[in-house]
């Protein structure tokens, strides 16, 4: 190659290896000041768009781990109050079982005031917690958290709702309980089942027809017990019975007259039939309205026509406007529509015939027509039966109380499954945030000790370039010692 002043190659070649070696220089500094290897996405651009995809999830997943122990706080505070309700049963069935002792010498009406307080608790626990008809939990409950392969793998199902997870008073089917007597025998009976050693329908079936209200629903349920050969003692009638009961909150028992009585706050009326004369366990003529409640007796034989009927008691007053087309059934159905808010129910009388009202607490009824429910103006309500030898009542909260502890245990059992599913999905959470935290580093974080050991080599470099650059730049002056 020529020797020129015009170009001087060397110092060109000098020059820009030393611009591309400030550069490097400058782009290690960058990382190591910044503490990422990419900065721009100049410099990796495919590796850039793969740390963003890491970067989103970790945001995703951070915020849904926030999301999941609020959803463990709630179930907490459900959790707490699910438990002080469980309390609140207990005292209930302390109270109940000292009502459904014989030998209670007490005033039953103290505790039938306590009981009823503690009832009215456990609606208002049960919607502090989210967990009475209506309350936060009684729908389909799912946290997002995210890190899932689809947006169902994402979020943990916490599923609360329907009424097998009501655990107000109604839910748990302890609304219309009570304690204070209750015990109905049947009008017109003589048959007495403590006869030491008797036995009864042998080879016979007895029917007792239940007309009563459950779930707000007036409906008529038939108890059948069935004596088989060797017929049942009294012990075996009353199994039968309770068997066949307890789902509607009555209980059967004897009475210290020897006669079958019925208990429970249920409203019902009861008659029943059979074919045996011999050994039957209630006359066949015999029916009863439950005495364990106030009941307001309407027509023996209800007659379709326009008239305004007006219920009222502590809790508020219902109006029911009945019309000329309205049926038995139709009348029934528009009246606990109405009342059932405020414990009021209404069902068919024994003969099945006609209304009878009835309610744990005491009411008042009036109706205004031309052909009324029972007669014009105020209509006279009965009061329960209250004396101490009457168990009933108290027989029956102890078997709905059970029944209710059962439920709330299932309750409790769903609140702990749904506690435990998001501590899992927290945990999987955080190790996923750590692992794409780490991955994300891989592609994104500087390489500290080799872009120190790029820095200590691009300033070497550096200060040899200068000094090449010095030496091409100082050549061309050699050229004028050849004019000497």
């Amino acid at each position: 190659m020529s020797i020129s002043f015009q170009t001087n190659y060397a110092s060109l070649v000098a020059a820009n290896n030393l611009n591309i070696i400030s550069a490097n220089q400058t782009k290690t500094i960058e990382q190591l000041t910044s503490g990422y290897r990419i900065n721009q996405s100049g410099d990796d651009a495919a590796g850039l768009a793969i740390a963003n995809q890491y970067d989103s999830s970790v945001a995703e997943l951070t915020q849904g781990v926030l999301n999941a122990n609020n959803g463990v706080s709630q179930l907490q505070i459900a959790d707490g109050g699910l438990s002080n309700i469980t309390t609140i049963l207990n005292r209930l069935k302390t109270l109940a079982t000292e009502s459904a002792s014989t030998t209670f010498s007490g005033n039953r009406a103290n505790i039938q005031t306590e009981y009823q307080q503690l009832v009215s608790e456990v609606t208002q626990q049960a919607s502090n917690i989210g967990l009475a008809a209506g309350g936060a939990y009684n729908v389909l409950n799912s946290v997002y958290i995210g890190g899932g392969n689809t947006a169902a793998n994402s979020q943990v199902t916490i599923d609360l709702s329907g009424t097998q997870n009501q655990v107000d008073a109604n839910g748990l089917g302890i609304a219309n309980t009570a304690v204070i007597g209750g015990g109905t025998e049947l009008t017109g009976n003589t048959v007495r089942l403590d006869a030491p050693g008797a036995t009864f329908l042998n080879g016979a079936t007895q029917t007792f027809t239940f007309n009563l209200n459950h779930s707000n629903n007036a409906q008529t349920v038939t108890a059948t017990v069935t004596g088989g050969g060797g017929g049942l003692t009294q012990a075996q009638v009353l199994s039968s019975l309770n068997s066949q009961l307890s789902t509607y909150g009555i209980s059967a028992q004897v009475g210290s007259d020897g006669q079958i009585n019925f208990g429970g706050s249920t409203a019902f009326t009861v008659s029943t039939t059979t074919a045996d004369v011999t050994d039957q366990i209630a006359t066949t003529t015999s029916s009863a309205v439950n005495a364990g409640v106030y009941s307001s007796a309407g027509q023996a034989t209800y007659v379709p026509t326009a008239q305004t009927l007006t219920f009222q008691n502590g809790q508020g007053t219902a109006t029911v406007s009945l019309l000329v087309g309205d049926n038995l059934a139709a009348a029934l159905l528009k009246i606990n529509a109405q009342t059932s808010q405020y414990g009021i129910y209404a069902v068919e009388n024994a003969a099945g015939t006609g209304i009878s009202i009835q309610s744990v607490n005491s009411f008042t009824a009036s109706a205004v027509g031309t052909g009324t429910y029972a007669a014009a103006g105020v209509e006279t309500v009965t009061a329960p039966v209250t004396t101490s030898s009457v168990t009933g009542n108290a027989l029956a909260a102890i078997t709905a109380i059970d029944s209710a502890l059962s439920q709330l245990g299932q309750v409790q059992s769903r609140v702990g499954a749904g506690e435990n599913k998001l501590g899992y999905a927290i945990s999987l959470a955080n190790s996923q945030i750590t692992n794409y935290d780490a991955t994300e580093s891989g592609i994104k974080d500087t390489d500290v000790a080799a872009a120190a050991a790029n820095l200590t080599k691009a300033q070497v470099l550096e200060q040899a370039s200068v000094a090449a650059l010095a030496q091409a730049n100082s050549a061309p002056q050699a050229l004028l010692k050849l004019f000497q």
